[in-house]
């Protein structure tokens, strides 16, 4: 049974990281004051204390008390810090994504499209296993990008629910008694013939390759730091939370009385949802580690973490908000790509060779 325990920390972790964003998002713009503005660093800096209590304070708690196996070293630390550093630039690409006013049914499926992928050919570069991934096995880990992008492209959202009759009618009747726009000698807009295109675009996709490529990595780097440490589970753990404070308390809060960020710490509703999803990310990652430590490898655990992960987004997002009645037969099919992708994955995944027995005389 040891080598299937790893699927139990698999399923808490996808589950976890699944919450993750909406929850953040409701943090996002509890903090931000109302009137549409979300908070950018407020929220972060939620987030890393939350990672600071639970990645932090518990392991330290335990290690002092109980012991585990494993040993501190130089590289296991560089390697475990490192992981926690990408971990925390991860989710603030997320939360810059939606500070430029990105939409999460685009966001989350290009995240969670290109980090397994990201993650995958981390993860061969470093075992030097590309010579024994196979066509399927790549054709299994595209079958999982494109479902997930699919379950929550063709999620159902608010914005499709068709109005009643009597407020269709009264906004055809504005829009009927709305002024015409002044065209000039070129048929265009006058007022807006001279507008440029806004930077956000630009800003939103950067947000999102910096997720991806840093949530990609953060699976191979954690396993190679838990490896130089002797495959403890809480020392690597404690790095992560270390490298999360440092870069998602410790610099925001620096940078608060210099960058006009909107909203207060007076909000508790705000604090509780950001800790929430700080909480969910860092309960996540401690899942990740010990499905490293129970036999599972990077190459199809975080494909399976990604490919579940926004699932559970998905069907939270259904749930909350009553919206059964809308999912259409294109989600069924994507979620079904997802755990048939992900299935093959785990079965295919390449595998060091054996080394050969030596000959006996």
């Amino acid at each position: 049974m040891r080598n299937l325990t790893f699927l139990v920390f698999v399923i808490m972790t996808f589950i976890c990281w699944g919450l993750y964003g909406p929850v953040l998002h409701v943090g996002q713009e509890t903090m931000g004051g109302g009137g549409g503005q979300k908070s950018l660093l407020r929220p972060f800096i939620c987030v890393g204390f939350a990672y600071f209590l639970i990645a932090v304070v518990f392991p330290l708690i335990v290690l002092m008390t109980k012991g585990e196996k494993g040993f501190w070293s130089a590289s296991g630390f560089f390697w475990s810090f490192f992981a926690g550093a990408v971990g925390a630039i991860g989710a603030l690409g997320i939360i810059l994504a939606f500070k430029f006013q990105g939409k999460p049914f685009y966001v989350m499926p290009l995240v969670f499209g290109l980090a397994p992928i990201v993650n995958t050919l981390v993860t061969m570069a470093m075992a030097k296993t590309f010579k024994q991934a196979s066509v399927p096995f790549y054709i299994a880990i595209l079958i999982v990008a494109i479902g997930a992008a699919g379950v929550l492209i063709n999620k159902p959202s608010l914005t499709k629910v068709q109005k009643p009759a009597v407020v269709a009618s009264l906004d055809d009747a504005a829009a009927e008694q709305s002024p015409k726009p002044v065209l000039d000698s070129d048929g265009e807009v006058a007022a807006t013939k001279q507008k440029t295109l806004p930077a956000w675009p630009l800003a939103i996709g950067v947000s999102i390759a910096i997720t991806a490529l840093c949530w990609g990595a953060y699976g191979p780097v954690l396993h190679k730091g838990q490896a130089k440490m002797g495959g403890s589970r809480l020392r690597p753990f404690l790095c992560v939370g270390l490298a999360y404070f440092a870069i998602a308390v410790v610099v925001p809060f620096l940078l608060l009385g210099s960058i006009d960020d909107p909203g207060s710490f007076s909000d508790v509703k705000g604090i509780l949802w950001s800790l929430g999803a700080g909480a969910t990310g860092a309960i996540g990652a401690l899942g990740i580690i010990y499905a490293f430590n129970f036999g599972g490898k990077p190459l199809f655990v975080m494909p399976l973490v990604f490919g579940f992960a926004p699932v559970v987004n998905t069907f939270y997002e259904i749930t909350t908000k009553n919206l059964f009645g809308q999912v259409s037969m294109y989600f069924f099919i994507s979620l079904g790509m997802v755990i048939v992708g992900a299935v093959l994955v785990l079965i295919l995944a390449p595998r060091r060779k054996p080394a050969p027995t030596p000959a006996t005389t």
